[in-house]
């Protein structure tokens, strides 16, 4: 059997998952937080507690940017400051209760307006296939 040329099927899926991504954060409240802070505690919740060095390098943003979004973070009591019990001159960040609600309201609401928009232009069929394409990227993306 020949092997597949996957290279159009690899474009199709990135610009598909790029353009929904791209649509879903247009769908966001206005008033709501930025794209980087959202990133922010979104990266705190998935991955832990972060110093402020490690944090930006994983959001791949300058430090004094960074020193600034957590500042704001702070005052809105949506993270937490504390020294590194095992070496005090380190701070660590991690996220509050207040900031999950945050960021599960801000999720809540993507999804609220994914599920509108998959109800209004898909059949069961395509809303059935488009799930389990979900779990298969999901797969993809866990290599």
């Amino acid at each position: 059997m020949p092997e597949r040329d996957l290279t159009e099927l690899s474009r199709v899926v990135r610009e598909g998952v790029g353009r929904l991504n791209w649509r879903m954060r247009a769908e966001r409240d206005r008033g709501g937080p930025s794209p980087l802070v959202l990133s922010v505690l979104s990266r705190l919740y998935r991955a832990g507690t972060h110093t402020p060095k490690a944090l930006a390098e994983a959001e791949k943003i300058q430090p004094q940017s960074l020193t600034r979004v957590l500042a704001a973070l702070d005052r809105d009591g949506l993270i937490s400051r504390g020294r590194d019990p095992e070496d005090g001159r380190q701070v660590l960040v991690d996220i509050t209760d207040r900031g999950l609600q945050t960021l599960r309201a801000y999720s809540e609401q993507r999804e609220r307006w994914l599920a509108a928009a998959m109800a209004e232009t898909l059949t069961e069929t395509e809303q059935d296939l488009l799930g389990m394409a979900a779990k298969l990227m999901m797969r993809v993306a866990d290599l």
